[in-house]
Parts: structure tokens; sequence; C-alpha cells
């Protein structure tokens, strides 16, 4: 009898407010590039790095609006396994349930060159180096020259370059400027149903 294959799963962690095609794109690629089984899109409750910084949407809106982008798109899934948890959200204690979930499973956390950089930073570095293997997305021509912390496993996977920020989304809402191709139809109808965004009247 052959044994079952170890599941490779990717997990790519954020803010989500909102989720773009930038997310999408990345999430896509580097599912193919790795031969992912699927990747998780894993909603942050209290992203520790940007609390106080802004207001945040509500970490329920965030999960619908992630669900939306996803749907229909083979091998991606919303995950709100922070938000079950509560409090402040660290990716060593998220990598801890998904190793502890499943034993049989190899996992791999996506994450931009800016957040690598600085991973010796993130709680428990000692922890989280040793549960996953750290997918450095880098941008077309851009090298990567990285400098990845000394211990952390990292590899890295180039992705189409799409200039899209959450902040001019935003912006773009309580201006009443087009988010057509920046987001998913579905997420754009999530932003209205929701009414998220708009200036209070």
């Amino acid at each position: 009898m052959t044994p079952a294959a170890r599941e490779r799963l990717g997990v790519f962690g954020g803010t989500f407010d909102p989720p773009h095609v930038g997310h999408l794109v990345s999430a896509v690629n580097v599912r193919h590039a790795l031969g992912l089984d699927r990747v998780l899109l894993v909603v942050a409750n209290v992203p520790w790095q940007k609390s106080g910084s802004r207001p945040i949407s509500p970490a329920a809106d965030r999960l619908a609006m992630v669900e939306a982008a996803v749907e229909g798109v083979p091998g991606l899934e919303a995950c709100d396994l922070e938000l079950a948890r509560g409090g402040p959200s660290y990716s060593v204690e998220t990598l801890q349930a998904l190793a502890t979930e499943r034993a049989d499973r190899d996992l791999f956390l996506i994450l931009g060159s800016d957040a690598a950089a600085g991973l010796d930073t993130w709680e428990r570095p000692d922890e989280l180096r040793e549960l996953a293997t750290f997918v450095v997305v880098d941008r077309p021509g851009g090298g990567s020259d990285v400098n990845v912390p000394d211990g952390f496993r990292a590899m890295h996977v180039e992705v189409p370059r799409l200039e899209v920020s959450s902040t001019d989304l935003r912006a773009r809402v309580v201006d009443g400027r087009p988010l057509d191709y920046l987001l998913t139809p579905a997420v754009i109808s999530s932003i209205a149903a929701r009414r998220l965004y708009r200036v209070p009247g």
C-alpha cells in the first residue's frame, strides 16, 4: 500500500483590508511554482504590526471579503484560525496550530521581501524558524537579494509586479473612484454591501 503523500500547505497571512488582485496573484503563482495542495489566506484578528497605526476594519468584514475573493479559485481558501483564537495574531501560533492539526503536513509561509528581512523581530523567532519554509515573493527583475535572517529556511518565487495598495483602494472608495480590475467583482460587491471605507455621514 502506497503511503499517503504529505500535504504541502501554503500559509499567506494578512490584514486583507481589502484583499486585492495583488494578493491573489501572489497566492496563485506561489501555489503553482511550489506545487502546493492549498494556500490558506489567513485573516489576522489583531495585526500586531499595524495595531494603532490606523483604524482596521472589523475582522468579520475582512474575512467575508477574503471569502468573496477566493470563491471559485482552485486551491485558495479563506482561513479564520486567527479570528477564532482571538487576541493579537502571531504567525508562530498559527503555524503551530496548523502543524498540530495534521502531522503529515509541510508548511510554507508566504511573505513579501520587507517582512522577510525582519523575521528575527517576529514573535518567538526561534520557534518560528522550525515550523515552516519561508517563501519570499519577488518581483520580476528585482532579484533575490533579500537578506533573510540566519537559520530560516527560505526560498524565492517570482510573481508579476502589480502595484496595488490597500491604502489607495480604501481612498478610492471614499472618493468614488473605480475599483474595477484592482479588486474582484465579488469583493467590490462585499465592500458595497457592508458599507466599508465610507466616511460616516
